[in-house]
């Protein structure tokens, strides 16, 4: 006979599982809140490059057009519904139907980012040959962006979107980490989730196109430069119960477009990150 019998003891309370569950991105953008339709178009005007001119032979002043570029965002339904059985709900260890409301929300807010990701990747400017980040990287950059006119001065409209490869070289930079260069020190405190330094704030991503290769893609720019539209009052995120069949479900919805405004507010920083891949 068994002088002792173990007993196994589940925590009722579950652990979140390790994944990116809030969008990042969408607040660096152009937001347009879609109620009816399913485009959003943006407005993108100004002088077309023109030149002061002087007066005519003819005594007249020149008159021009100004330079008035619509473009538009096509809305597209997504969707993420999870349905578990009563008896599953009941035997399974966990409160499931927290489980199910906070994964659903976590799956539409990767596309979010993962549809603004997209445009970003359409921009056509980059850095050149693949490299590890630095300071001479940050600031050809910028400096491509100061050519093309974009105004860096306006330190809450210009982001840097980078992956945990690129931040970890700039970590390891004096100009970025360093207090003699800096008022924030970076390595005090908890981790933030944006960072400012050289008139630029940085956001970590761990999605970005290419990640853990030596191809992936960052990137500096201005919100001018990218819209996303959303219908607002049509984000979803019910839950419910099926008395018949004896199911719970929980179901997040959103209908949203992403669209790439101005080519020369975005510079694609080609990173080194395959130093960071582990196995």
């Amino acid at each position: 006979m068994a002088e002792i019998a173990f007993q196994t003891q589940y925590r009722d309370e579950f652990i979140a599982a390790f994944e990116e569950r809030r969008s990042l991105l969408s607040s660096v953008c152009v937001n347009e809140a879609v109620i009816k339709g399913n485009v959003a178009t943006f407005l993108v005007a100004g002088s077309g490059g023109a030149s002061a001119v002087t007066r005519g032979v003819n005594g007249l002043i020149p008159s021009r057009a100004d330079d008035n570029t619509q473009l538009t965002a096509t809305l597209a339904e997504w969707h993420d519904l999870v349905r578990k059985t009563g008896f599953n709900v009941f035997a399974s260890q966990g409160n499931q139907r927290v489980i199910m409301q906070q994964t659903t929300m976590a799956v539409i807010n990767r596309k979010i980012d993962a549809d603004i990701i997209a445009q970003l990747d359409q921009a056509t400017i980059d850095t050149g040959t693949t490299a590890t980040a630095s300071l001479a990287m940050v600031g050809k950059a910028k400096a491509a962006l100061g050519y093309a006119e974009v105004p860096t001065e306006e330190a809450d409209n210009v982001f840097g979107i980078v992956t945990p490869g690129f931040m970890a070289y700039l970590m390891q930079t004096k100009e970025f980490a360093s207090k003699d260069y800096v008022d924030m020190i970076m390595f005090s405190g908890a981790t933030r989730k944006m960072l400012r330094w050289y008139g630029v704030n940085w956001i970590e991503h761990p999605n970005l196109t290419g990640a853990q290769t030596a191809n992936e893609k960052c990137y500096l720019f201005h919100r001018n430069a990218i819209g996303h539209a959303v219908d607002k009052n049509g984000l979803q995120t019910p839950v419910g119960y099926d008395q018949e069949q004896d199911y719970s479900w929980a179901r997040a919805s959103v209908y949203m477009g992403s669209k790439l405004l101005q080519n020369t507010g975005i510079v694609q920083m080609i990173h080194d990150g395959s130093a960071f891949t582990l196995s």
